[in-house]
Parts: C-alpha cells; structure tokens; sequence
C-alpha cells in the first residue's frame, strides 16, 4: 500500500494525464437519429461502469469526513497501485454505489425489461447487504409489507429526499443510450422503491446524463439538455441550474460554486440525521456537487474526480457519478491508463454480495442497451446501431416534507420505560432511537399514541440489517401542543429501547 502513492495535482504537473478533449465538435442540439459501432456503444458502456467503479475506489477514504467543507488542495488523496484490489478484498461496502445498481441489472438480466416493481423490491429487500438512510427505510417497508411507491414516500420514509436512488440510477442510463425519456421511465418504477420528490430527481438527473452522454461529448450541452428531464419549479432543478450559471460567471473558479451552492442549498429538511447538522446526504447538495466536478473538470477524468471529490460530503458517491458520466462520454478505451490499470486488476472478481463481475456488468448491460434501442425503435445490426434519440421531457412533479420546517431537535436520551410523556409544538415529529437484544433475531412491538389517541404499532427488529432507521415519525400533524406517548407491548428482560432525540417540525421556518 505504500507503493505508487500519487497526489493528482502532482500528477497533473508531471504530465501524466493530458486531458482529453471533448468540446472540439460540440452538439448544441439532440438529433433525430445517431448510429455508431457496437464496439463502441459497448466502449461507452463499459466506460459508465468503470468510471463509476473508479470514482468510488478514489472518493472512499473521504467519504463524510468532510460533512459542509471542501477538502483543501493540500490534502493528499492517495491513488497507489493496487488500490481498487484492497477495497475489494479488505472493505467491499464502499462499492455500495455499484452493488445496489447490480441488484436491478439481475433483475432485468433474468425476468426481463418488463419486470415487475415488486421482483425488484424483493431483491433488493432480501439481500445480504447492509443498508442506511432512503435504502434501510425502503428495505423496512418492504419487509413489513409495504411495497413501492408507498415504500420510498415521504410519509412512509423520512430520508425520501436522501441521495439513495441518485447513487444506483447509473444502470437505467447506460441501458437507455440516447433515451433519456426511457431512462425516467424506468426510474419512475425503481426509484420510487426508495425515494421521492427531490431524492427521486437525483436518479432522473443521472439517469438522463448518461444516456444523452452517447449522443453528445459536450458536457455544458448534456448537463444543461438533461435537466429538461427535471420539472423546473423543484428546489432540485432550482439548484442545478444555478450551478450551470455559476458556472458560466465563474469559469475557472470551482471553489466559488461551491460557497455559492453552500449559502444557498445546503439547508436539509427532511433527513433526521441532516437537520440541525453539518452531515448532509441531501440529494439535491450531492448532485450539485456531482455538477461542479463535470463543468469544472473540462473533459479531464482525473481533474473530474478530483474535484467532485474535494467538494466534500458523500464524496466517493458524487465522483463515482461524476466518473461514470465522463466514462460514459470519453469511452472505457480513452480513461486514462493512470487508473485503468488498478481497475484491470479486480475486472473477473466478483463485487461483494454478488455473483457478478464487472466483466459480466459490461455484458449484461449491453445486451439490455441492445434490447432497449430496439424497443426505442432503434436498429441492431451485426457491426452498426441505429439510436432513436429522445428529447428530454421533464417526469411528474412531486416535493416531500411539504409546509415542513425544521425547528428544534430535542435531546432525549431514555429508555423507553423512562420517557413517560414527551411534548412538543409540532406540526411533524421523528422520533431518533435504537433497539438492543442480546436475540439478534428479537422485533419489539412498540405502540406510539398522540394526545391518548393510537398512531401506529410498529415492528422495531433489533436486527441491523432488517432496523427500523427511527424509531417513529408523524408529519402533517395539527399545529399545536401534543403529548406522544409510548406502550412496550412484548418486553423482555435481555432487549431495552433507547430513545435518543426527537427532531420537531412546525408550519414556519424558525428565524
């Protein structure tokens, strides 16, 4: 691990990586029809997945360790040789980013573009990995029957908003080269497994870049043509569209972006481990970072993901996106060789938790872009295809955590024999706590009641893989005073209920 240890910038002095130039035919306007080889939809494609894998593999020792800062030019992030191999073999979460679009690409692989939402859901309920956040709460409502869209609903699923779907919505992209509106088709079905409003739009977006990043090799005109695929009153338009503004007024000034994108949209709402908070995987902050990495990085990969790393926050997620864009567009065979050679080292080996390499990612992901042109109209010949292409047209509009302001966190720290009555003015409230049983196997059974009256009885596994993320929440509550109670329903001696915080709304911002 201590061999090959190289700063970027450093590297970038050398003359290691000379950027590779995508704006010397720039498209400013989507055409009707686009045909290339199949040996190059197949580059584009394997250059998604392995940008994304890369990406990852780059931003992971930083990930949250910078929550509402940027990562200064002289910290060093590390590249040794060797790299992605230790990840996968000592630390395989990190490609969670990967693993989780995997999980839909199997599902497509065996049962087809027509598969049910529920296969989906299932597969992704009952796998072995470990979740959090719009994940975790989606695999709860499963496992407790309730299934997509009610499953990423913010009434159902306090972290909608989160960045979840935006980390594994690269698949629905390079399955849809050129289609963008098929892509949000997709994601209107998969996305809402685990997200809403704002947290589904970060996987429209991506989804929507990838797939124009096969027609098109200039990114101000991708970034720019697949946000119309976003309805333009949502705060997550809103905001990308600033960062393309900023980025015309400040060209060559990333940093500048970035204060600007922290004094206007950092604030989190609904995440109950965001609010009141640095840490923020609000998707709509993540993807701006995601963007400052694209415009900024001018078509360079490394620069790309140096900077969408730097920006902080979930920052192995957002170059992993930036990576796989820009792999998308440059193409597997023009990464630089810098970072393919870590890359080539862990190609046959499985990802953790799958029986899929990303040998046979790039396979099974072709073939369901070869399936997908044909049903976009689109013809596969032996040695040429024919895209369709799609003007983007914006999904459905949807907000979560609507008339919803954070206003106070108040500590609790209690079990739940000690909480007695809790009160609070609120027009929501989530209660933050964990389950503890020496059974891991062991589900409380848990009655929340408001002002005497019933709310919910909720299953609370003490299990961390099938955990309730919180323990209770309610929104679009009557404004006013409530007194929320709590009945333990199966105590036993070896389990306690830890209440830790509670996270109060009101009609009004606090100011």
């Amino acid at each position: 691990m201590k061999k090959g240890i190289f700063v970027i910038t450093a590297c970038l002095l050398a003359g290691w990586m000379m950027p590779h130039s995508i704006y010397a035919t720039p498209t400013k306007t989507l055409p009707a029809k686009v045909t290339i080889s199949s040996a190059k939809l197949l580059d584009k494609i394997k250059g998604g997945w392995a940008g994304q894998t890369i990406g990852c593999t780059y931003g992971g020792p930083t990930e949250f360790k910078y929550p509402g800062s940027m990562i200064q030019d002289y910290v060093p992030i590390e590249w040794p040789d060797g790299y992605i191999k230790y990840w996968y073999e000592n630390i395989p979460g990190l490609y969670d980013d990967v693993y989780m679009d995997l999980t839909f690409v199997d599902v497509f692989d065996r049962l087809g573009l027509d598969a049910p939402v529920d296969s989906f859901a299932m597969a992704f309920a009952h796998a072995g990995y470990t979740l959090w956040h719009a994940n975790q709460s989606a695999r709860y409502n499963i496992l407790q029957g309730i299934m997509p869209p009610a499953s990423g609903n913010w009434l159902n699923n306090p972290h909608a908003d989160d960045i979840d779907y935006q980390i594994e919505a690269d698949y629905a992209g390079l399955m849809c080269p050129g289609m963008p509106n098929s892509a949000s088709a997709i994601s209107d079905k998969i996305g809402h497994i685990m997200c809403y409003g704002d947290g589904w739009y970060g996987g429209v977006y991506v989804g929507a870049m990838y797939a124009l990043s096969f027609v098109s090799d200039d990114v101000d005109f991708i970034v720019t043509e697949a946000l119309k695929s976003i309805p333009a009153k949502s705060r997550y338009y809103q905001c990308m569209s600033d960062v393309i503004r900023w980025h015309k007024e400040f060209p060559t000034d990333w940093k500048r972006t970035w204060f600007e994108c922290q004094k206007k949209w950092s604030e989190d709402t609904g995440c109950p481990d965001g609010v009141f908070n640095a840490f923020d995987i609000d998707a709509v902050i993540n993807s701006s970072y995601i963007l400052i990495g694209l415009l900024y990085g001018n078509g360079d990969f490394s620069k790309t993901l140096d900077i969408a790393t730097r920006c902080g926050q979930d920052s192995d997620c957002n170059p992993a996106s930036a990576g796989g864009i820009l792999g998308a567009i440059l193409g597997y065979s023009h990464i630089p060789e810098y970072w393919m050679k870590n890359l080539r080292e862990v190609e046959d080996m499985n990802f953790a938790y799958t029986n899929i390499s990303l040998n046979k990612t790039y396979q099974m992901s072709y073939n369901q872009a070869l399936q997908m042109i044909k049903r976009g109209g689109g013809n596969v010949g032996e040695q040429n295809i024919t895209i369709v292409c799609q003007q983007p047209k914006p999904v459905r509009y949807e907000k979560a955590f609507d008339g919803l302001y954070p206003v106070e966190i108040k500590t609790i720290n209690k079990k739940i024999a000690d909480v007695n009555e809790f009160s609070a003015n609120c027009t929501g409230i989530v209660f933050k706590g964990s389950v503890n049983a020496k059974d891991n196997n062991y589900v409380a059974r848990v009655e929340m009641l408001m002002d005497g009256q019933s709310v919910e009885t909720a299953n609370l596994p003490a299990s961390y893989t099938t955990r309730r993320n919180d323990l209770f929440w309610k929104y679009q509550i009557p404004k006013g005073k409530h007194v929320f109670t709590f009945k333990w329903l199966n105590p036993v001696s070896d389990a306690s209920i830890n209440f830790g915080s509670a996270v109060v709304y009101s009609d009004k911002p606090m100011k």
